[in-house]
């Protein structure tokens, strides 16, 4: 899993099947979140810390792009992606506010992510 990316499962159980689980932020708004993390990302690398195949990663990128959300440049056999901060959210809820506020939420002061169980305290045997 690229460690660069934050706020991203390594398989989300949406994506597993399962459907007992479900997140708050979509997968649109985890793929935008991992471009604006690195602009410079594979869809490979955001497919795999996202929770979905390839193909959905591109599929929704393209949504974002033609959505005005993301700029996409091709520079070699790369692509650098660019987002566009003045973007309005799409949900009449959130009718006038910009995406940039979103991310800015998100990436501030990010958990640490461990792969270690949370130590237990153990229970005094003293009398």
């Amino acid at each position: 899993m690229n460690r660069d990316l934050k706020y991203t499962t390594q398989k989300s159980a949406m994506s597993r099947g399962d459907g007992s689980a479900w997140t708050f932020l979509t997968n649109h708004a985890q793929v935008l979140l991992a471009v604006a993390q690195n602009p410079d990302v594979r869809l490979r690398d955001v497919a795999e810390d996202v929770g979905i195949t390839e193909r959905a990663a591109q599929r929704i990128l393209t949504d974002l792009v033609e959505a005005g959300y993301v700029h996409r440049n091709r520079q070699g056999r790369r692509n650098h992606y660019r987002i566009n901060p003045n973007a309005n959210m799409r949900h009449p809820a959130q009718e006038g506010i910009k995406i940039a506020g979103l991310l800015d939420y998100l990436q501030r002061n990010p958990p640490e992510k461990t792969s270690e169980r949370p130590k237990q305290r153990r229970r005094s045997t003293r009398p």
